[in-house]
């Protein structure tokens, strides 16, 4: 008997094996190919785009791949440290116009992720377009909604801030207001974020200081927090290069009150393609690029992965990176950025670590680390 979530699961990844099994890579059993597939017929990345808000808060369907991703180090009213990370996912099917209904040609993913002192759990959700049972749009009060079934980031106008985020995952959930200004980081060159130099790229923009407050409930039992979180949002019809095996991303809040966003993609070749943002307390954004800034791995860590394969465990062996020298000479940087919790890694449908980090060094401070295509 098929349950619910798996017909919806089914109904998701059924295109999507399809997409992959239409590729010269279908047998390698990497997902993140879809990543590298030409996005011909889609729109395209392109120079001197002009961002306009609210309007770029909200989907945009003749592109391949979007994403609203949100990180958080938060601070519990026990004196102990949690973090969160929810993300929504869009991934149109074909070029052509969206049909909507049933018909949509948009399928949707979700992630969520709790990190607490005792663990960490995730979850993962797909929906078809259309339907109503995910997507981002402007509700009949003129308000930000964002919503994956019941997990729900909803807003008190058209941009994201002030709102309120509900999830959950197996045994914990969390209520968290989050408050930023109107204020946005545009990455890369006015948001045209070059990620090789075969030509992919994407619109990249960010909030990376955002207040944030509530409640987590673990095993129903309720911890106030509160701290700082980091929004990206980002569009495109193929990220990644064909050369290129995924990335790492770190986003970091540092003790003088600057915000710091570094990320590499990783060549085949090791000439990894480097960029980055610094954010003053004040406000003044300095764009980072390979000259400006390195990211280098100082060891890796053993990691025992446990994920189901046909409805069975099945355990193998990964060598993470998991710390980290970032340097930027310019701006005095020179700082290690470790993680207390290594078992961050996320065992979904394309799988990545995910996790809370520390900063020691010239600055201190805490963020958040994404390693991809390991």
């Amino acid at each position: 008997m098929i349950d619910d979530d798996q017909l919806r699961r089914w109904l998701f990844l059924s295109p999507v094996i399809i997409c992959l099994a239409t590729s010269e890579f279908a047998a390698g059993q990497d997902p993140y190919q879809l990543l590298r597939q030409p996005g011909d017929g889609f729109a395209q990345v392109e120079p001197g785009r002009t961002f306009l808000f609210p309007r770029d808060h909200y989907p945009h369907e003749y592109f391949k791949i979007e994403w609203w991703y949100l990180t958080a180090n938060l601070t519990g009213s026990d004196g102990r440290d949690y973090g969160i990370h929810w993300t929504l996912f869009r991934q149109a099917m074909s070029s052509a116009p969206n049909p909507g209904g049933w018909q949509s040609n948009q399928t949707w993913m979700a992630h969520t992720a709790i990190s607490t002192p005792r663990n960490f759990e995730f979850s993962q959700r797909f929906a078809r377009g259309g339907v109503g049972q995910a997507g981002v749009a402007v509700t009949r009060q003129n308000t930000f909604e964002a919503w994956m079934d019941d997990w729900l980031w909803l807003s008190d106008s058209m941009a994201p801030f002030p709102g309120v985020l509900t999830a959950s995952t197996d045994t914990h959930r969390f209520k968290l207001t989050l408050e930023a200004s109107d204020d946005w980081v545009l990455q890369g060159k006015d948001g045209f974020s070059q990620k090789s130099d075969l030509g992919q790229a994407s619109y990249y923009y960010s909030q990376p200081v955002i207040d944030i407050a509530g409640t987590i409930w673990v095993d129903n039992k309720p911890v106030e927090v509160a701290g700082q979180g980091w929004l990206d949002r980002e569009w495109s019809s193929q990220p990644l290069a064909d050369n290129q095996a995924g990335w790492d991303w770190v986003s970091l809040h540092l003790s003088d009150g600057s915000a710091l966003m570094v990320y590499q993609l990783r060549h085949d070749s090791g000439e990894h393609y480097l960029s980055g943002s610094w954010v003053s307390e004040s406000g003044e954004v300095i764009v980072l690029e390979a000259g400006d800034v390195t990211m280098t791995p100082q060891s890796a860590t053993r990691l025992t992965i446990t994920s189901t394969v046909g409805g069975k465990e099945k355990s193998s062996i990964k060598e993470i990176p998991l710390d980290w020298r970032v340097r930027a000479p310019k701006l005095g940087i020179n700082i290690s950025v470790t993680t207390e919790r290594p078992q961050s890694w996320l065992a979904t449908e394309f799988p990545y670590w995910e996790g809370p980090v520390v900063v020691q060094g010239s600055h201190q401070g805490v963020g958040y680390l994404e390693l991809t295509g390991y």
